[in-house]
C-alpha cells in the first residue's frame, strides 16, 4: 500500500492532491518505516481543530437540529443553547454529536420527546471534552447569547 502511494504521489501525469486522514499518522501507520518516511516528507500536516464559536457553530446545530425527529421538540431550542452546547463540548464535532444523540435517546425514553437544556445537563459528554472542560456553565451565558 505504501509502494503505491509513493508512486503515485512521484508520478508527474496525475494531476491531483493526495489528502490522508487520520488519528496519530505521524506516529502509527501511514508514517512509519521507510516507506512511511517517504511518504511522510511529501505531506504537510494539518491539524482541524474543534470550532470556533461562530456563525458556522450555530449553521451546524441548526442542521443537527433540523434532523430531529422528536414530536414535542421545539425548533430553535438548541441553536438557542449555542453557546452552552459549545462550552459543554468544546467546540467538538463528535462530543455536540454525541451530546444531541443521547439527549435525543433520552427524551425519546423519558416520554418527553424534546431535548432541553435540563436534560442536555444529565447527560454526559465523552472524555477527552470533561478533561479539557473548564467546569459547569451558568444559564446566564444563553441569556446573554439570546439578547445578541
Amino acid at each position: 500500500m505504501k509502494d503505491t502511494l509513493v508512486r503515485a504521489q512521484d508520478n508527474e501525469h496525475i494531476p491531483a492532491t493526495f489528502i490522508y486522514a487520520g488519528i496519530n499518522v505521524e506516529r502509527e501507520g501511514l508514517f512509519t518505516g521507510v516507506r512511511g518516511k517517504q511518504i511522510a516528507a511529501r505531506c504537510v500536516m494539518k491539524y482541524p481543530g474543534n470550532f470556533p464559536y461562530q456563525a458556522e457553530w450555530r449553521s451546524m446545530i441548526a442542521a443537527m437540529e433540523g434532523s430531529l425527529r422528536l414530536h414535542q421538540h421545539e425548533p430553535g431550542s438548541l441553536v438557542r443553547l449555542a453557546k452552552y452546547l459549545h462550552a459543554r463540548t468544546g467546540g467538538s464535532i463528535s462530543s455536540l454529536s454525541h451530546l444531541v444523540r443521547a439527549g435525543a435517546i433520552s427524551a425519546i425514553a423519558d416520554g418527553s420527546e424534546r431535548i432541553t437544556r435540563r436534560l442536555l445537563e444529565s447527560v454526559p459528554v465523552d472524555h477527552n471534552t470533561q478533561s479539557d472542560s473548564p467546569g459547569p456553565v451558568g444559564a446566564e451565558d444563553d441569556e446573554a447569547d439570546d439578547a445578541a
